[in-house]
């Protein structure tokens, strides 16, 4: 026998079930007013998604267009509804659909455009890091095997096969500089050029930027907690570490230096 919060549990599954995803056939119990209530929620639940897709997802939405950023929207949205009130945190997966469309297939950089918008969400979202820059006088005297960098908040990097920084840079481009912009994206994706992406937060702005090897290699190896030492083996011979600190104090990529 089933008892009556059994019951009612099995109620808010199937209505839940019935508002996430629209092919989901009504409960019996779900009649008259309340069915107009929920044809209303469902519109809401689309005008929510296709919003926060469209704030996560600015490139993205640039390249394909309004009307289709909302179809993914809808269909994510039901695929993979959000399970957490904050609707920043929802839309992670926008990547992976974009793959699974045959019509995109002529697009094959869109999904790694898509990485690069969710990562630079992120980014923005991130936790503030250390005031100041705790740990950098360990620098001079501290074994490397014994010290961790710390970077600053936001920091991600990937590669990827396609030009996808110069893609992004293009569309943040003033309209004096647009048509360079996206003439350097279009030879890069003519010639097959990848590129890997980092990506950080300074201060309140999130920075974009393309790097080598190398770096991308020393930065993977410090966003995977690994030792200065261990992270300088993983960079390889051609890393500078002394040019790269330069850099990274200058840009606010470094936030803490940790002893181990």
């Amino acid at each position: 026998m089933t008892c009556a919060p059994d019951l009612e549990l099995k109620r808010q599954q199937a209505l839940l079930q019935a508002l996430w995803r629209r092919e989901s056939p009504l409960p019996a119990w779900v009649q008259g007013a309340h069915q107009a209530g929920l044809a209303v929620y469902r519109a809401n639940a689309a005008a929510m998604a296709e919003r926060a897709l469209a704030q996560a997802y600015p490139t993205v939405a640039q390249l394909v267009g309004e009307e289709a950023l909302a179809h993914a929207a809808r269909a994510c949205w039901q695929a993979q509804p959000p399970r957490a009130g904050d609707l920043g945190l929802w839309g992670d997966r926008l990547a992976l659909w974009i793959e699974a469309q045959p019509q995109l297939a002529a697009e094959p950089y869109l999904a790694d455009v898509a990485r690069l918008d969710w990562a630079v969400h992120q980014a923005d979202r991130a936790a503030d890091g250390p005031e100041g820059l705790p740990g950098l006088q360990r620098l001079a005297h501290t074994d490397p095997d014994k010290l961790r960098l710390q970077l600053a908040p936001g920091a991600w990097t990937q590669s990827f096969a396609y030009p996808v920084v110069l893609l992004w840079q293009a569309h943040r481009v003033d309209e004096a500089s647009a048509d360079a912009a996206f003439a350097a994206a279009r030879t890069a994706l003519a010639a097959g050029s990848g590129q890997t992406a980092f990506v950080w937060r300074q201060g309140y702005a999130v920075q974009v930027c393309a790097v080598p090897q190398p770096v991308a290699r020393f930065l993977q190896a410090v966003l995977t907690h690994h030792s200065l030492a261990a992270a300088l083996d993983a960079a390889g011979p051609e890393f500078d570490f002394t040019y790269w600190l330069e850099q990274a104090l200058r840009q606010g990529q470094l936030a803490a230096i940790e002893e181990l």
